[in-house]
């Protein structure tokens, strides 16, 4: 007898098992199945009207959902294979009265699965790291509404405390969740508020999107420490309860993930240890990545981690991202299923690649600049006391020059008006 392991039919399905098994599904054969095994129970090629659905997927006995299995080889062609998989989807099931099509439909060859939820306004497929648990298709299936239907429902943003560049960023930022792109990227210059801004975005999204977890990632303790506190100060501008009397966020300090935060603050050392299930050495997260010269030359890929499945978080902002998306760090990225958003005031190509060129802000330093939110490197020539007595001010020293402005006290120590340094010539 050969070894089904060799039968390129089979393999795929092997695979597809131990992913489901990982997840948390009861994997079972249709002439011994036995709906009582778990909360879910994955039947392969149970029997419908257009004929033998590669798996049919039942949460508390009830279908939700089919995976059509392909061979590796058609992995560049997957998509091909939605419209099958879409006609399994509303076909009848022996044995079950199903009346509506089933809305969670993977094409899976075992390394490569992408999932559509039919639940969603434009339902199309999208590419994630392996199946979502029965508890999360039992929550999806009972909702109402899908994350991505309440994204269709933001209410408009009030403007009050907001610069423009800030409010320009969010509109754009909110149409490209309307819109479902995965990735966006938001350009804004140091000191113009991209932290306040992401947090405001953060706020809406919870309350108006009633969005699960977001999580904010950096790249030092040091960052990670800074963001705590600025979502400590936030005061949104349609209540006067701060962020953290609101929701719950949290700076993850070991390999512990509390499952009632709705924001964790993490390096993303620290996510990549947790997802390796590793002890991280707290000196690793005190170094920017920019400046870690020591790097594997094959990144060690991460696995499934129960207590962290890849559906934990709905959204993930990377600020200063141009440091966090590249060799072993954007395993992490694209671990998660969760949109992404990148912070960085220095984007280049590889970054607009990253993000699929979904820009939504391009507020650079001389657009800051102009608009006194930040200062220019200009050269004064001051004439003091000291130097009218034939003192003397060493070339290139450095003075402050203070500006005329007043500080918007509800703004960030990033976002407030700066100090003009100037150098003596």
């Amino acid at each position: 007898m050969a070894d089904k392991n060799q039968n390129p039919e089979q393999k795929p399905r092997d695979n597809i098992d131990k992913m489901l098994l990982q997840a948390g599904w009861r994997v079972q054969d249709k002439d011994k199945i036995d709906f009582t095994a778990g909360l879910g129970v994955a039947i392969r090629e149970y029997q419908t009207d257009v004929g033998p659905a590669d798996y049919v997927l039942f949460v508390d006995k009830q279908a939700v959902g089919i995976i059509e299995a392909k061979r590796e080889e058609e992995a560049q062609n997957i998509t091909v294979v939605e419209e099958q998989s879409g006609i399994y989807a509303v076909s009848k099931l022996k044995w079950v009265n199903n009346s509506e099509p089933l809305p969670f439909v993977y094409e899976s060859t075992g390394v490569i699965t992408r999932f559509t939820n039919g639940k969603d306004p434009k339902p199309r497929s999208r590419e994630i790291f392996t199946f979502h648990k029965p508890e999360t298709l039992k929550e999806w299936f009972e909702q109402s509404k899908s994350l991505r239907s309440r994204l269709q429902e933001l209410p408009p943003l009030n403007h009050e405390g907001l610069r423009n560049c800030q409010i320009t960023a969010i509109e754009n930022l909110e149409q490209s969740f309307k819109e479902d792109r995965p990735r966006t990227l938001v350009q804004m210059a140091t000191g113009s508020g991209k932290t306040f801004t992401a947090i405001t975005s953060a706020y809406r999204l919870l309350k108006h999107a009633d969005a699960k977890r977001i999580l904010f990632l950096v790249d030092t303790k040091n960052l990670g420490e800074q963001a705590e506190q600025e979502f400590m100060k936030f005061v949104p501008n349609d209540d006067n309860r701060k962020f953290t009397e609101l929701y719950n966020a949290r700076r993850l300090s070991s390999r512990y993930v509390p499952r009632d935060a709705q924001v964790c603050i993490s390096t993303i050392q620290r996510m990549y240890s947790i997802l390796k299930d590793e002890e991280l050495d707290e000196a690793a997260e005190e170094i920017p990545l920019a400046e870690q010269l020591t790097k594997p030359k094959e990144p060690v890929p991460v696995g499934y981690n129960e207590k962290v499945p890849p559906e934990f978080f709905d959204f993930i902002i990377i600020d200063e991202c141009h440091r966090s998306i590249y060799n072993l760090w954007r395993q992490v990225l694209e671990y998660f299923d969760a949109y992404l958003i990148g912070l960085t005031a220095t984007p280049d190509n590889r970054i607009y690649g990253f993000f699929e060129k979904n820009v939504v802000s391009e507020y650079d330093h001389e657009k800051a600049v102009a608009d006194g939110v930040n200062v220019g490197n200009e050269i004064y020539v001051i004439e003091t006391e000291k130097t009218k007595s034939d003192g003397t001010i060493k070339a290139n020293q450095q003075v402050e020059r203070r500006e005329r402005v007043l500080q918007e006290s509800h703004l960030p120590v990033e976002g407030r008006p700066q100090i003009r340094t100037g150098t003596i010539s």
